[in-house]
């Protein structure tokens, strides 16, 4: 089967009903809403960036994420990707404004767009009840609240990572309640957070083996942080939790959805999810080619500009087009997506494509700056970090190229039956 046939055949499938629907705003107002949010970024954010509030590895710590997100609320940008009247921005217009919140690794933080809120968001707005969406979304979209996303698993424990069909947290009803127990890692957010979605799978006769979700209202003293190890990235508050689940007792109108189709409603968050980040990593990547080219237009050299050396000057020049590639992947698949198409197999080729540009993007740009490149006195460094670590969380690079290749196999089978 052809590329453009694998593209087209996936763009069939759709997704199952959900509670509100997605009208989007219109390309003026998507660019007004951009403009505002890329305004704000560039002129309150970006001077939070030398804040000194930071965790023990360098990530914001709340009392700075809030006030920048009152700041945010005043200048009437805070969460831009959710209208006013609670319809989403389609995903091509969320791709617009994403990318312009991105320009800092704090502009998301600041806006109320960033990881894992965002993706959380949209989830409970596609799946959750009323009730659910009024207890647990209203003040994630109000930017009162942080939350967190309770997936990944020890794999010492041979728990789930990048495979969540091996999830060994299990739940089990009693009475009106579940009880969940088992252990979770590198959940983003955990410590501070006041939302969490819990990701477990069923002992119960009615839905054994298979996934639920349950909303969570944090901290809860039977979630246990273990450890926040020190990581490659320091853009996220709260870093990247090791904890602990010891007979969590969650009442049954907490579960999201229906019991046993956790598995179902984690790809619908997945793949917006991953496609937000790269949205968000490429407009930190903008930022970080715009600092290494105003650095090659003034630093001199061997008595001329470093871009007038053509080994410079051609690494910017592979940087525009890595940055316009990235760009264009995002929006075709943010336009699959936008048929209503789950979009698995466009957002696994989206992620590497734009993952592995951006990462190539960020170590020129550290290679044109060379020893300024490598110091905290610009983002750039920081950019080549996060840019790292994008290329394993949401599916690591190889994860996705084999997803990929199982299709082309069972789509090839089925061509020939």
């Amino acid at each position: 089967m052809t590329l453009d046939r694998l593209i087209a055949e996936e763009g069939k499938r759709r997704t199952m009903g959900t509670t509100e629907q997605t009208h989007g705003a219109g390309p003026e107002r998507t660019a007004e809403i951009a403009d505002r949010v890329e305004a704000f970024v560039r002129e309150t954010v970006i001077p939070y960036e030398r804040d000194a509030r930071r965790d023990h590895h360098g990530s914001p710590l709340d009392a700075l994420v809030y006030e920048m997100r009152e700041k945010a609320r005043a200048a009437g940008v805070l969460t831009p990707h959710i209208l006013p009247d609670g319809n989403h921005l389609t995903q091509r217009e969320t791709a617009v404004v994403l990318i312009r919140s991105g320009l800092s690794p704090l502009g998301p933080l600041a806006c109320n767009t960033g990881a894992p809120d965002e993706g959380n968001m949209y989830l409970l707005g596609k799946v959750g009840s009323p009730d659910v969406k009024a207890r647990f979304l209203t003040p994630l979209v109000e930017g009162r609240a942080r939350s967190a996303f309770f997936m990944t698993e020890p794999a010492d424990a041979g728990g789930a990572g990048s495979d969540p069909s091996m999830m060994i947290s299990t739940c089990r009803r009693d009475g009106n309640h579940w009880v969940i127990n088992g252990r979770k890692r590198f959940i983003t957010g955990a410590d501070g957070a006041q939302v969490g979605i819990v990701m477990a799978r069923s002992e119960d006769p009615d839905s054994a083996g298979g996934a639920c979700m349950f909303l969570v209202e944090l901290p809860d003293p039977a979630i246990r942080i273990d450890i926040v190890p020190n990581t490659i990235d320091s853009s996220m508050p709260g870093g990247h939790a090791t904890l602990t689940i010891d007979n969590l007792r969650v009442p049954a109108d907490q579960m999201l959805g229906n019991a046993g189709e956790g598995f179902k409603y984690a790809q619908i968050r997945l793949s917006p999810a991953r496609l937000s980040h790269c949205m968000r990593w490429l407009g930190a990547c903008i930022r970080a080619n715009e600092i290494a080219t105003d650095y090659a237009n003034r630093r001199m050299a061997f008595g001329k500009t470093l871009i007038d050396h053509e080994g410079v000057g051609f690494m910017l020049a592979e940087n525009l087009i890595d940055l316009k590639q990235a760009e264009l992947m995002v929006d075709w698949c943010a336009g699959v997506l936008d048929t209503g198409s789950l979009g698995t197999a466009e957002s696994s080729m989206a992620k590497v494509a734009v993952s592995e540009a951006l990462m190539r993007v960020a170590d020129r740009c550290v290679q044109v700056m060379g020893g300024t490149g490598v110091t905290d006195e610009t983002i750039v460094e920081q950019v080549f970090r996060e840019i790292r670590a994008f290329r394993i969380y949401d599916g690591p690079t190889e994860v996705h190229k084999w997803s990929l290749a199982k299709k082309i196999k069972r789509d090839w089978k089925a061509a020939q039956a």
